[in-house]
């Protein structure tokens, strides 16, 4: 059985109740976004509430609302973010995302999303499993277009996606406005393809647009030191 928590330098996340657990997806995402000048953060299917609690963890002054559709899982992000040094500046939100939009009253300077998107591929039997590996409740053309309703006009939004996934998200992004203005190439080890894509966009464009690669893995499986780089603040020794 599978360790019921994970625990990170200031926090800790348990995952016991969550049908998808903390991995290295979210963990990425929370350490690679540019959390600078952001006051209003808005945290897309929060699941165990991870990144949510990780840019709180870097953007001392930002305010974050977090939006989970599964019951157990909003729970478990709640109780998460309760016992955290953050619990003042994060606001755990049990709605789905179209709902969650609807109610929105101010836009938000950075909105985050670690999404489902495995698209027409095999389900497992597990169905909260299925809700958060699959786009069925929310497409990316969905959600970058309702993100982009909500977006504050210097605002950013990013994203970890399969890296295949590349022109389908820049596609729909441009169908609303926004531009991809910093990415980085995602590679599981050294003498791989690219699997994931780290991505975020903007309305105002910026070029050249910044490209990194970031490679997690040396063919012996020990990280690389650019990968402890980025997670050193959150990663226990």
């Amino acid at each position: 059985m599978s360790n019921p928590y994970f625990r990170f330098k200031r926090f800790t996340i348990w995952h016991d109740k969550c049908a998808m657990k903390v991995g290295t997806d979210g963990t990425l995402l929370g350490a690679w976004v540019d959390v600078s000048s952001c006051r209003t953060v808005l945290d897309i299917g929060t699941g165990t509430g991870l990144v949510a609690l990780m840019i709180a963890q870097r953007g001392s002054y930002a305010v974050i609302d977090a939006v989970e559709t599964d019951a157990d899982t909003c729970r478990q992000a709640t109780e998460n973010v309760s016992v955290s040094p953050f619990a003042q500046q994060i606001h755990i939100h049990h709605a789905s995302f179209q709902e969650f939009v609807n109610t929105v009253r101010h836009p938000y300077d950075l909105i985050v999303s670690n999404p489902p998107y495995f698209v027409k591929s095999l389900k497992c039997p597990e169905s909260k499993r299925n809700i958060a590996r699959h786009n069925d409740e929310l497409s990316l053309a969905v959600l970058l277009a309702k993100s982009r309703r909500i977006l504050a006009p210097k605002g950013r939004i990013a994203l970890i996606l399969p890296f295949l996934h590349q022109e389908e998200a820049c596609r729909h992004a441009a169908q609303n406005n926004l531009h991809c203005v910093r990415q980085m190439h995602v590679i599981p080890v050294e003498g791989a393809q690219p699997k994931r894509l780290l991505i975020e966009f903007s309305p105002q464009p910026h070029l050249p647009i910044q490209t990194d690669t970031l490679i997690l893995e040396h063919i012996n499986h020990r990280r690389t030191e650019a990968y402890k780089t980025l997670v050193k603040d959150f990663y226990l020794d």
